[in-house]
């Protein structure tokens, strides 16, 4: 007996927003974040993307450099890429992985390529 029914491709996730959603927001679920690819109205239901390779903002000035295959996390405050899995604070307010460094971005770049990992 069947427990479990497909539904579709783990590329993306269903999304119905209480607000509008403009392309390329990043979506915090939680633990699960995503990325739309489109905008997605108020109330209306679309699609976050799960895998695939995004550039996203990252921070600039010394010691903000990510090297490829670095793990890095999203920081929904900053709406930044960070190394860092939370902000030193104490307590900490943890950042949600996002995924890893997928090509290596300089300390005075200000976008880091990302490939995205659940």
């Amino acid at each position: 007996m069947a427990t479990a029914i497909y539904v579709h491709d783990d590329e993306a996730v269903d999304y119905t927003p209480s607000t509008a959603v403009a392309a390329g927001d990043v979506v915090v679920q939680g633990d699960l974040i995503g990325v739309a690819k489109q905008p997605i109205a108020a109330n209306a239901l679309g699609a976050l993307a799960v895998e695939g390779v995004f550039d996203f903002p990252k921070a600039s000035g010394a010691g903000t450099g990510l090297a490829a295959g670095t793990k890095v996390y999203w920081n929904a405050t900053g709406h930044v890429v960070t190394a860092s899995a939370n902000d030193g604070a104490t307590p900490p307010v943890a950042f949600v992985l996002l995924g890893k460094v997928a090509r290596a971005a300089a300390d005075a770049d200000t976008i880091v390529r990302v490939r995205l990992m659940q």
